[in-house]
C-alpha cells in the first residue's frame, strides 16, 4: 500500500482527497455546524489552524453538483440523514479576502472586486437561465466584468443564484480581517473600515436569499466597527467549547499521524515543540508545525525541529508588542519566560485602529493570535497567559533580542572602547548596563548548556555590531573550540572570550575564572600562532539572568 503524502500548503479539500494527501477527519464540524447554525457564525482562530482547509470543506460539501464521494468513508458521511438534505443542495458563493493587501484603498478596493469578478465567472450558467430575465443577466454579466456597486456585488449575486436555483444561498467568507489589517498598516483604515461594514451588511442583513453564512478571521473586529446595523453574528473564538476540536490536531490525531509515518519516537518532541494550545477545552497543536515536521522527517535528514509557524508571516505584533513594554511588561516577560503564567484581562472585541493603544490591547492580539495561550481562567474573569510551546519561545526569543539590538544600537561605543582599552572594569560594567535596559531574555532555555549558548549568542551579536572587527564563533583553536575570538587588525590585537552560565549570582565569579582559566588550559591562543597579532586578551565572562562577571589576564580576580 503507497504511503500518503503530508498535505504541506493543501488548502483545497478536494485536491487533499483526490490526490489522497494525509487527511485528519475535520468533518463532524458540519454536523456540529448543522445541529447549531446562526444566520451569520464567525470562527477566529490563529493563522495556520486550518481555517481555510475548513472553508474549502464546507463549500465541497453544500454547493450544488459537489463530488459526494469526497466525503466517502469519512465521519459525515455516516450521518445519512443530513447529508440527504444538505449534500450538494445549495449554491455557494466562497471568498477568500487573504489577498486584499493593497497598499492603499483603490488598489485594496481593486483587488476585492478582483475577487467578486472571479467568483461572478463561476456562475456564468446563469447567462442561460430561463428564470432570469435580460437585466438580470446584464446585471450578473457586470459583476464578472466589475461593474457596479462592489458594496452591494454580494447581495446581488446571491438574489440571482436564488432566484435561478430557488434555494438559499451560503456564503462563505474567509480572513475576513486581513484588509482591515492591511488597510491599519498602510493607513486607509476608515476607508476600509466602511467598504467592509456595507459588503457586509447588505449581503448579511436581513438578507432573504441566504440561508446563512461563515466567516473566518484571526480577530473578532468589534461589532461598533464593521458590524454596524448588522445582525449581530454568532461568534466561536479559542476561549468557546463549541467547535474545539476542529481547528487544529488533538494529542490522539498527532499520535495516530506519527505512527502512520512510523516516527512514533518523535512524539515528545513534537509535543514539545508544536502543541500547548488550549481551544475550549481541548489542547490541541498547530496543524501546519506538525504537517511540515511530519514531512521534513519523511525527506531530509535534518531530525531538528524547526519553526515552521513562526516563520509564515513577518510577526510584526511581537515587534509593536515590545515598542509599548515597560518595566511591568519586562517583569512579566521574565514570568513567562521561566514557563509561569500571567494573569491578564483579555479584550476579545477589538479594532485594529484600538491595536497598539495600550500594552492591555496587545496581550490579548498576542493571546488571540497564538502567540501565547491560555491554562485557565480565574474567578475575578482574567486568564492565565503562558507561552505554548518551545517553537513560541524561540520566536519570542528572537524578536525581543532583534529588539534589543535596535534599542541599544549606538549605545554600544563605550563597550567597543573597553575593549579598545582592555578596560575589564568597563567591559563588565557596559554589559550590565546593557542588559539592565532591556527587556530580559528568558535565560535562554531549561539547560545550562542552553542558557550558555544563548548568552554566547547576545554577546557575539553585541560585538559584531562594530565595523572593522572580524568576530569568528566557535573555530577550533587548541586543544578544543573557543566560543568567541575577536581579531582587531586596527590595533593588531587579538581577544578571546569563553562564555559560561553561573547556577545564582554568588557563584559568577566562580564561573568567569573557570572560563578564563579553560582558555589557557585549551591553549585557545594557538589560534593565532602563525598571524602577526601581537598582543591576545583572555576574557571569562560568566552571566546569571541579567547579570554579568568578567574575569581577565590582567587581574587575579573579577571585577
Amino acid at each position: 500500500m503507497s504511503i500518503k503524502r503530508p498535505s504541506v500548503g493543501i488548502e483545497s479539500f478536494a485536491e487533499l482527497i483526490k490526490q489522497d494527501f494525509y487527511y485528519i477527519d475535520k468533518t463532524g464540524m458540519i454536523k456540529e455546524l448543522l445541529e447549531n447554525w446562526g444566520k451569520v457564525n464567525l470562527f477566529t482562530r490563529p493563522r495556520r489552524f486550518g481555517k481555510s482547509l475548513t472553508m474549502s470543506m464546507l463549500k465541497s460539501f453544500f454547493e450544488i453538483g459537489t463530488d459526494k464521494n469526497l466525503f466517502h468513508g469519512l465521519a459525515i458521511s455516516k450521518e445519512t440523514t443530513l447529508c440527504e438534505r444538505y449534500m450538494g443542495r445549495y449554491p455557494v458563493i466562497s471568498l477568500s479576502l487573504k489577498q486584499v493587501k493593497g497598499k492603499n484603498y483603490e488598489s485594496a478596493r481593486t483587488q476585492m472586486w478582483n475577487l467578486i469578478k472571479a467568483e461572478a465567472e463561476r456562475f456564468d450558467y446563469l447567462q442561460d437561465s430561463d428564470r432570469l430575465n435580460a437585466r438580470d443577466k446584464a446585471n450578473m454579466m457586470n459583476l464578472s466584468e466589475g461593474i457596479g456597486s462592489l458594496e452591494e456585488s454580494l447581495y446581488l449575486m446571491s438574489r440571482l443564484l436564488y432566484k435561478h436555483h430557488g434555494k438559499e444561498v451560503i456564503i462563505l467568507i474567509d480572513e475576513y480581517d486581513v484588509p482591515l489589517q492591511k488597510a491599519e498598516t498602510n493607513g486607509y483604515y476608515d476607508d476600509m473600515t466602511d467598504l467592509i461594514s456595507q459588503f457586509f451588511g447588505y449581503s448579511m442583513k436581513t438578507n432573504d436569499y441566504v440561508l446563512f453564512s461563515v466567516i473566518t478571521g484571526c480577530l473578532r473586529i468589534a461589532k461598533e466597527s464593521i458590524f454596524t446595523g448588522f445582525n449581530n453574528p454568532k461568534v466561536h473564538t479559542i476561549v468557546d467549547d463549541q467547535y474545539d476540536e476542529w481547528f487544529g490536531f488533538t494529542d490522539e490525531e498527532v499520535r495516530q499521524m506519527l505512527h502512520y509515518y512510523e516516527l512514533d519516537e518523535y512524539y515528545e518532541t513534537t509535543k514539545e515543540w508544536y502543541d500547548g494550545y488550549l481551544f475550549g477545552t481541548v489542547n490541541v497543536y498547530c496543524p501546519w508545525d506538525v504537517i511540515n515536521w511530519c514531512d521534513q522527517l519523511r525527506r531530509s535528514q535534518n531530525r531538528r525541529p524547526q519553526n515552521f509557524w513562526s516563520n509564515t508571516s513577518s510577526n510584526d505584533i511581537v515587534l509593536r508588542f515590545v515598542e509599548l513594554a515597560d518595566e511591568t511588561t519586562k517583569a512579566e516577560l521574565e514570568e513567562l519566560s521561566e514557563g509561569k503564567s500571567i494573569d491578564k484581562n483579555v479584550q476579545m472585541e477589538l479594532t485594529y485602529a484600538e491595536i497598539d493603544k495600550s500594552i492591555d490591547n496587545l496581550w490579548s492580539v498576542l493571546f488571540m493570535t497564538g502567540y501565547l495561550t491560555h491554562c485557565g481562567r480565574n474567578e475575578d474573569s482574567t486568564y492565565r497567559l503562558v507561552i505554548p510551546n518551545r517553537e513560541i519561545s524561540n520566536l519570542f526569543d528572537r524578536q525581543i533580542r532583534n529588539w534589543f539590538y535596535e534599542k541599544i544600537e549606538g549605545g554600544l561605543d563605550p563597550l567597543f572602547q573597553a575593549f579598545d582599552q582592555h578596560n575589564t572594569a568597563d567591559i563588565e560594567e557596559n554589559i550590565n548596563s546593557c542588559m539592565r535596559d532591556s527587556i530580559s531574555f528568558m535565560d535562554g532555555g531549561n539547560t545550562k548548556e542552553m542558557k550558555e549558548t544563548f548568552f554566547h549568542g547576545l554577546l557575539l551579536g553585541m560585538l559584531r555590531s562594530r565595523r572593522g572587527w572580524r568576530v569568528q564563533s566557535n573555530r577550533e583553536a587548541g586543544n578544543g573550540r573557543a566560543d568567541i575570538i575577536l581579531t582587531d587588525r586596527t590595533r593588531e590585537c587579538g581577544h578571546i572570550i569563553e562564555v559560561k552560565y553561573a547556577d545564582s549570582y554568588a557563584d559568577l565569579e566562580t564561573a568567569a575564572r573557570k572560563g578564563f582559566q579553560q582558555i589557557d588550559d585549551a591553549l585557545y591562543d594557538d589560534y593565532f600562532r602563525d598571524s602577526d597579532i601581537g598582543q591576545i586578551y583572555h576574557y571569562g565572562i560568566a552571566f546569571h539572568r541579567k547579570k554579568c562577571k568578567v574575569a581577565d589576564d590582567s587581574s587575579s580576580g573579577c571585577h
